[in-house]
């Protein structure tokens, strides 16, 4: 899946518009609710390198939030892998080139309900 095929799924599914908050990395994108302004996705660029490949190559990569359950479900060869720049134990990093569109899809759900606002049950 390319960059822009995330972020229009984003669009079509969540109604979400990207944000680029980084004055020095212009082409991350943050993906936030519109409510509580919570980030369910951090797109961005990062050297393979990075996730123990042996490749310079620049890639697309989103970060993710997933419940500590689920950790452990998914790995490399699924282009899944500890979140790069953000904690390891509530964030994964999906290379999206390397990723099916289906897990990517599967996993930016997860993320989205992981962090939508709460309902309050009223007693």
């Amino acid at each position: 899946m390319t960059k822009e095929h995330f972020l229009n799924y984003c669009k079509d599914t969540y109604e979400t518009q990207p944000d680029y908050p980084f004055d020095d990395f212009f082409e991350t994108a943050v993906l936030r609710h519109g409510d509580n302004r919570k980030w369910y996705a951090l797109v961005m660029k990062v050297s393979r390198r990075k996730f123990g490949l042996e490749s310079d190559e620049v890639t697309d990569v989103v970060n993710l939030k997933l419940p500590t359950e689920m950790f452990g479900s998914f790995g490399a060869s699924d282009g899944v892998y500890p979140a790069y720049h953000m904690n390891k134990l509530h964030w994964i990093s999906v290379i999206l080139s390397d990723a099916s569109e289906d897990v990517i899809k599967f996993l930016v759900n997860i993320s989205y309900e992981a962090t939508k606002s709460k309902k309050k049950i009223i007693k």
